[in-house]
């Protein structure tokens, strides 16, 4: 494995990273929403993870290539449904919907999300001054 192959596999996690915590972001924004009906709620998303095995997948080598958001899905989640008749976006049986959004949840995959965007930047740099050092070497 070259050195510029691990820059590329930590940019891999860097994209993927930026698309879970911009779901995180939308999840956590539209925690609050209120609808007059199920349908119309807000879906929680969650970003599919695949590793990216390229050659290793062929058998031509036995390391990988990084990881990738193979899709970004909504939640299964029923809605949380309230009984609210004087609310201006009840249905007519007088229910709002707001999304199955766990906050707390959520903030704890921000969290995560942001330390391995951290973690893959530091290896980035990590391996930008292991080939700076080594264009020194012979001088």
């Amino acid at each position: 494995m070259s050195l510029f192959n691990a820059i590329n596999i930590s940019a891999t996690n860097l994209e993927a990273q930026t698309i879970r915590l911009n779901t995180v972001s939308s999840n956590l924004a539209n925690a609050n929403s209120v609808s007059g009906s199920e349908a119309d709620t807000y879906k929680p998303l969650e970003p599919l993870f695949a590793p990216m095995l390229n050659q290793a997948q062929m058998g031509m080598s036995n390391e990988g290539a990084g990881v990738k958001v193979t899709a970004v899905m909504e939640s299964n989640e029923p809605a949380n449904k309230e009984y609210m008749p004087g609310h201006p976006l009840a249905d007519e049986e007088g229910f709002i919907y707001t999304p199955a959004v766990d906050q707390a949840q959520e903030a704890a995959h921000m969290m995560d999300a942001s330390q391995a965007y951290k973690s893959s930047v530091e290896a980035i740099n990590t391996t930008k001054a292991l080939i700076m050092r080594t264009l020194t070497i012979g001088r």
